[in-house]
């Protein structure tokens, strides 16, 4: 892919059901997104009629590690329909994760004072809609009409209730007894209507202190509310009460984490209603906060029912966020019985999930969801289908063994309506081993059902069963049986720069020697430039290639060349600052690259007929890049492409892919099934250019041309892309296919072995030898998160019928 595999726990919190069961499109955003400073809270109801807090105020939020001048700055009203912006000017700093307190003008009741405020102004804000803006000037705003979230100097803008003045879309309509607040972590997504919740005004200074409208000292009450877990869960995916406010919710602690920007716990009822559909468990978000309770304490517990949409298209999560009261009862209590969890046959139903009935006997989705929040337990042995992430301790067991098994222990993914229904994604809050896939999971495992971004459904284990490990072997390619024969990789290295430690580069190189058998032509994916991410316009990456060239050759390896294009600063994607491109290393011993001058950037590679009767063909520049200026290519990495000369005269095309990465798609446990795949649009386009280069060298040569086409393409072999380039199998092959159905991966995500690493080929390349060599993706300790594949392509089989050594193998062995 092209960024490291990201796992974190939840980021961000509760978010206010921002998606309908259609998902609709929103508009796109307004501004740049604000990393550092934003407006955290908006009130204009202070000091009237039902209001406990005298005055109207705003609050900002310092989202760095570092204090925040604002002398300068200024915050600036208008109402929902006017142009003209009141201003009032701040001074001071905002502590490091810290936040800063501008009262405004006070109503004529209410009871609480606001936190000694850090700027004072006399602005009367509308308690239902209004416009705020943080201003990094004290220069009243003038002349934006509805478009002030884009004026200069503009650093972050809330439209709320009836105005058009918003960041794409507005934050809910306020009363005298409501704020908005922004959501958790503050994540801003320049969509005021996302970003932000209604609720019970709190408001917070920045020495920290804190007042809210209806917790002058918390609940001491110790009788239990009228509400239940389960009323809050309720019979479908979303609460029938979100975004009311609960009070003195009973239940029992079963889990807790206290890591994180999403801290929180779990309680569960004990005493569980008739309603199998109706969940008796529900996560407690606190944010930053570390919970106080333990596991087994009994505790009333108060705040808003929220719905946390952890990523585009996700499903929600049924939590209390807002302002949490914990009162604690007793403790020491037995936990509620854990669920044993069983699967059903089919995965998912198809159609918008949170409009339809929860149907638990027949969809895995819908069974997870009926458990939401409650303890489960996996009362069998499992096989690992995933390595342990020990960075997160996140593993992937299967609870139906026999489905889709690879030879190694994994679970293939073998089309889009088969997801694996098996799969299950284990977290363990007190760790996990290092283990690789086949290992055996004991039975045992218990905890609470949560969502997350990626994995979706997880059990947050507070117990893990034992594991004991399968003993998987790396994998490693067998010499060649001819001289003659020529072999070709491509390896994913994963953002791979100067800047990294010695370790990582021996430990690839150990791979290029001993695992590929010191391939004479090697793709390299995801090369970064000289100091890696940093971001200083830094585009050349010869210290990188000959720190891996240096490192190669210690490990036993030939002294190889190499070649690339670098690109320019900050336009192909990957890792910030990394510049990340493809790498041709070969070996002059072996090989021969044609050079041909003029390649660069901007240049476009194109395929030359050497005379107007001829089928012989070469590339007008070399190395080259498939027509950069395409917006196929836009933020990501254009292809290179290389003339090589081996066994004499033969000439060979290699065009080396990274296609832009999976980034953005839905994911398997979507909201929405089937998932939307947005990602793919420009996969496609970027699958149509190569193609058409492709096609211009088979045309001009007469179906002559040796081409080898490979890389990361960011796409299954059954996908519209790999179609695409390859022209419906007409104009290449693709290599994956021609191994066993369990063997076509090279990569694991979310349990699933699946592929994203290619090799495809051209029909005038005969007689060859292709592999995948498992060496990273099964195991917990990777050099990459890729395993890299290797064609050979064999002397004497430029003739029909094949002579037997030319027939398709693998020359791939356990170690």
């Amino acid at each position: 892919m092209a960024t490291p595999r990201l796992r974190r726990l939840i980021a961000a919190a509760s978010l206010p059901l921002a998606v309908a069961a259609t998902m609709a499109a929103l508009p796109s955003t307004a501004n740049a997104l604000s990393s550092d400073v934003v407006i955290s809270a908006v009130y204009g109801g202070g000091g009237n009629s039902g209001a406990t807090i005298k005055n109207d105020f705003i609050e900002l939020a310092n989202l760095t590690g570092n204090p925040i001048n604002v002398s300068g700055w200024s915050i600036q009203y208008a109402s929902a329909a006017g142009s003209v912006f009141q201003m009032t000017n701040l001074s001071g700093s905002i502590p490091a994760h810290g936040r800063y307190l501008i009262q405004q003008a006070a109503g004529a009741g209410g009871t609480l004072s606001l936190p000694t405020p850090d700027a004072t102004g006399s602005i009367p804000m509308s308690a239902t809609s209004g416009v705020v803006a943080l201003v990094t000037a004290q220069i009243p705003l003038v002349g934006c009409g509805i478009s002030c979230s884009t004026a200069p100097n503009v650093k972050d803008l809330v439209g709320y209730g009836a105005t058009a003045n918003v960041e794409t879309l507005a934050a809910p309509g306020l009363t005298n007894t409501t704020a908005n607040a922004r959501s958790g972590a503050m994540i801003d997504t320049d969509n005021n209507s996302v970003d932000f919740t209604a609720g019970v005004p709190k408001a917070t200074n920045s020495a920290g202190t804190t007042v809210t409208a209806d917790d002058p000292g918390g609940p001491v009450d110790p009788t239990p509310g009228s509400v239940r877990i389960h009323d809050i869960q309720g019979a479908g995916r979303i609460s029938p009460i979100v975004g009311q406010n609960v009070t003195n919710v009973p239940g029992i602690v079963t889990a807790v984490r206290t890591t994180g920007n999403a801290r929180g716990f779990w309680f569960q009822d004990p005493g569980a209603d008739a309603d199998p559909l109706t969940s008796e468990g529900l996560f407690v978000f606190m944010g930053t906060t570390s919970p106080t309770v333990v596991i087994g304490d009994s505790v009333l517990v108060s705040g808003r029912v929220t719905e946390f949409r952890p990523a585009a298209g996700a499903q929600a999560l049924t939590e209390l966020g807002g302002t949490i009261n914990t009162v604690k009862l007793t403790s020491g209590n037995a936990l509620p019985a854990a669920v044993p969890v069983a699967f059903p046959d089919a995965y998912t139903k198809s159609g918008a999930l949170e409009a339809q009935p929860l149907e638990p006997s027949s969809y895995v989705l819908d069974w997870l969801e009926t458990h939401e929040g409650m303890r489960v337990t996996v009362n069998q042995d499992t096989r690992l289908i995933s390595p342990v992430n020990t960075e997160f301790n996140e593993l992937w067991v299967t609870l139906k063994p026999g489905q889709n098994p690879t030879p190694r222990g994994g679970s293939v993914y073998t089309g889009y309506d088969d997801q694996n229904s098996g799969r299950l994604m284990i977290l363990a809050l007190n760790g996990a081993p290092a283990a690789n896939v086949g290992s055996t999971l004991a039975a045992g495992t218990t905890g609470p059902v949560d969502y997350q971004s990626f994995g979706g459904y997880v059990v947050q284990a507070t117990q893990l069963g034992a594991i004991t490990e399968g003993g998987l072997k790396r994998q490693k390619v067998l010499p060649p049986k001819k001289q003659g024969d020529l072999s070709v990789a491509t390896y994913n290295v994963e953002n791979l720069a100067a800047t990294n430690p010695d370790a990582k580069f021996a430990r690839l190189a150990e791979a290029v020697v001993n695992n590929l058998g010191k391939p004479d032509v090697l793709a390299l994916e995801e090369i970064q430039d000289n100091n890696g991410a940093t971001n200083n316009g830094v585009v050349a990456a010869n210290e990188t290639v000959a720190k891996f060239i240096a490192a190669i050759q210690t490990a036993g390896g030939p002294l190889y060349d190499w070649r690339s294009v670098d690109p320019n600063d900050g336009t192909d994607g990957g890792e910030p600052g990394g510049n990340i491109r493809q790498v041709f290393l070969f070996n002059p011993a072996r090989v021969t690259f044609v050079d041909r001058a003029g390649g660069d950037a901007n240049t476009a590679v194109s395929v030359v007929r050497e005379r107007p009767t001829s089928n012989q063909v070469s590339l007008s520049v070399s190395p080259g890049r498939i027509n950069p200026g395409s917006d196929a290519w836009a933020s990501s990495r254009k292809p290179l492409v290389g003339e090589f000369l081996y066994d004499g005269d033969k000439q060979l095309f290699v065009v080396a892919n990274h296609f832009n990465s999976k980034g953005g798609d839905f994911p398997l446990s979507a909201a929405v099934q089937p998932p939307v795949r947005g990602s793919e649009v420009q996969r496609l386009k970027q699958a149509t250019e190569v193609r058409d280069f492709v096609q211009d060298l088979a045309t001009k040569s007469g179906g002559a041309a040796r081409v080898v086409v490979l890389g990361d393409l960011n796409d299954y072999q059954f996908s519209p892309v790999l179609q695409t380039v390859t022209g419906n199998g007409t104009l290449l092959k693709t290599l994956i296919d021609t191994l066993p159905a369990d063997e076509r991966y090279s990569y694991i995500f979310d349990g699933n072995s699946q592929v994203l690493d290619h090799i495809l080929i051209s029909p005038a390349i005969k007689g060859y030898s292709y592999g995948v060599v498992h060496i990273n993706a099964e195991f917990s300790d990777q050099a990459s998160d890729h395993d890299p594949q290797i064609i050979r392509i064999l002397t004497g089989c430029n003739i029909d019928p094949l002579p037997t050594r030319c027939l398709p193998g693998s020359p791939v062995v356990d170690e």
